[in-house]
């Protein structure tokens, strides 16, 4: 039997707890079944208590102190603890049916899902190709504020395709905070972000380049720029041959926003086709043994 399952993941400040708080109350209002799982070892509070907690193994602070660690360091040794201790996940979602899904809220340290095998093994340990058997999607998120800079932009976008090569698993994008980024800008602007056209990207950069250049007394700046310019170019390229970042929008004050992203994770988990189907009597049936 197959479980279900998300990895809330993303750099820190992206939202990724705050997205967690929404998803369960989405799953809540549509009276569906969830197991949230707290994988950050250095987090203080929630609104949702954890229904698994990875401090009840090891904490970050512990750590530190103990081991004379930084906060970097200290993480790595977590997650390798933990996948030394795979009982402490084993045993508390086995159990779980497929009604269930499960929400992995991850830490923000971005070397964990980029060019260390640390998650790529926890992973590997809970899909479906190890003994738990979760359907697994990855939901990467990336502020949404970070579109006033395009450089910072293609950085984002650049951790998000290493992200996804690193995982190897079904992975969704989304740019968090889109109350915020509203106020920046308008949804036509936005459009371009969210679908990742490069071109028109480069294209606002080469008008700006040309406005600049016009001007005698900004010529030094346009020079002393423009190495960066060709590696923003490099870059956004890269992202334009790969063809496969994209991202969704979402405001978790708006319920629509956050039934939207859900639905997408569904589909990437295809939760629903494990689903068995009901007929109108049967709940009617139910309806009245309610009443009565």
């Amino acid at each position: 039997m197959s479980k279900f399952g998300v990895l809330v993941m993303g750099p820190a400040g992206a939202g990724k707890t705050t997205f967690c708080n929404a998803i369960i109350q989405q799953l809540q209002n549509t009276r569906r079944s969830c197991f949230y799982v707290n994988l950050d070892p250095a987090a203080e509070t929630f609104s949702y208590e954890p229904d698994l907690d990875i401090r009840e193994l090891i904490t970050l602070e512990d750590v530190m102190e103990e081991l004379e660690l930084g906060p970097n360091g200290g993480l790595i040794y977590c997650f390798e603890f933990l996948l030394q201790n795979l009982d402490f996940l084993t045993q508390a979602l086995d159990p779980l049916s497929e009604e269930y899904l499960i929400i992995f809220d991850m830490p923000g340290q971005i070397e964990l899902y980029t060019h260390i095998p640390l998650i790529p093994s926890l992973v590997q340990f809970l899909s479906r190709a190890g003994p738990l058997n979760i359907n697994l999607c990855a939901a990467y998120l990336l502020e949404s504020t970070f579109v006033v800079d395009k450089a910072k932009f293609f950085a984002g976008t650049l951790s998000a395709m290493s992200a996804m090569l690193m995982m190897e698993m079904p992975h969704i994008n989304i740019l968090s905070k889109m109350d915020q980024a509203r106020e920046i800008m308008s949804r036509k602007e936005f459009r371009r972000f969210a679908n990742v056209d490069v071109q028109s990207l480069q294209d606002d950069e080469e008008i700006e380049d040309e406005t600049t250049a016009t001007d005698p007394s900004s010529r030094g700046a346009v020079l002393s720029g423009n190495s960066f310019k060709r590696l923003n170019r490099a870059v956004a390229q890269l992202i334009d041959d790969f063809s496969m970042v994209s991202f969704l929008q979402l405001d978790v004050q708006d319920e629509d926003s956050v039934a939207a992203v859900l639905s997408h994770i569904d589909d990437a988990i295809q939760f629903h086709e494990a689903q068995e189907p009901r007929e109108p009597h049967d709940e009617q049936d139910v309806n009245w043994e309610d009443a009565d």
